[in-house]
């Protein structure tokens, strides 16, 4: 059961996540600056979503290497919402940048990702074909006792929804051909960063970096990702200072990676991003569960349950922030 949250305990955690967007915004556009010399690289080349991390990542670049020195990749592909590619011209547009558009349909149709995705879900939904749509959700963490159980939700023609429990490798197969999309993005994005001599601009925030809510060598690949120390409460104080699109700010965090509309919290967080953000800023800080809780909205019990949940999930995830292993290291390389 939540809890009436205490104004000191909401005090408490609106200071820790407090930032000065401008000196913030100096402070990431310097080390950008200082990050492009470095690797002797003259732009920055990112791919545009539309969402609130990649807008404020597109201010942030502009700022730092100049609008003609910055390249948006609009990357849509079967599954995306339309809506994508309108607000994400609308962020090209305001901030004065090249924007382009790459379908990635017809290549991930060529590498069988459609096909391949399909054919697991076949395996629970054997009528699964045409006209229908479908997302992975996964247990509420504050409902399940510690295991994040996925599963598949399908919808049908006529929009009938149904919910099924995935075992392990349909749930493994479906991923594994839905991550053909990152990777393939990611390979448009260096194949333009190599021809300018740019940059790629990762735009991962500090919940997604934290708990590995990105695919290795898709969009967890990048030369730079400048708000990835950043909560998401601060990338919206950064979007407002920076004049991002008030439709982008007010615009709800999405996937816009499976067919049906799917939200963060469905696909891989405990709780919305707000209550999140508060949750992981008390565990990183060693506050107590109860001030947490009462920030939160939540019982002490309840926060540690989406504390193990953070835990389990930098466990899982730990070997994609790994680089490649070695037997002996090249000390020549010095890196």
């Amino acid at each position: 059961m939540s809890v009436r949250p205490s104004e000191d305990a909401k005090t408490i955690l609106a200071q820790a996540l407090a930032i000065d967007p401008s000196a913030e915004t100096e402070r990431i556009v310097s080390a950008l600056r200082q990050q492009l010399r470095g690797i002797r690289k003259r732009g920055l080349t990112l791919g545009l979503s539309g969402g609130i991390d990649s807008s404020v990542s597109v201010a942030l670049a502009a700022r730092a290497a100049g609008p003609q020195n910055v390249l948006c990749l609009f990357m849509p592909e079967n599954d995306s919402d339309p809506e994508s590619l309108r607000l994400g011209r609308l962020v090209a547009d305001t901030f004065g940048v090249e924007a382009i558009v790459e379908d990635i349909g017809p290549a991930l149709r060529a590498m069988g990702c459609y096909e391949r995705r399909d054919a697991f879900i076949r395996e629970l939904v054997p009528e699964y074909g045409e006209g229908w749509a479908s997302k992975i959700v996964i247990a509420n963490a504050l409902e399940s006792e510690g295991y994040n159980i996925s599963s598949l939700v399908v919808q049908d023609p006529k929009g009938k929804q149904t919910k099924v429990r995935m075992p392990l490798p349909v749930y493994l197969g479906v991923v594994a051909a839905t991550n053909m999309k990152q990777r393939t993005r990611k390979q448009i994005e260096y194949y333009h960063a190599d021809r300018l001599n740019f940059a790629v601009l990762g735009t991962p925030n500090r919940l997604e970096y934290d708990q590995g809510f990105f695919v290795k060598n898709g969009d967890g690949a990048a030369d730079v990702k400048p708000i990835a120390h950043l909560y998401k409460t601060q990338v919206y104080a950064l979007a407002a200072y920076l004049g991002i699109p008030e439709e982008i700010r007010n615009r709800p965090p999405t996937t816009d990676t499976y067919s049906l509309a799917q939200t963060q919290e469905e696909f891989y967080f405990s709780l919305p991003y707000d209550r999140m953000d508060i949750c992981l800023c008390g565990l990183n800080k060693g506050m107590a569960a109860e001030v947490v809780g009462q920030a939160a909205g939540l019982d002490a019990a309840q926060v540690e349950r989406v504390w193990a949940d953070i835990a389990a999930k930098r466990k899982a995830t730990r070997y994609l922030h790994l680089r490649p292993q070695l037997v002996d290291e090249v000390e020549e390389v010095g890196i």
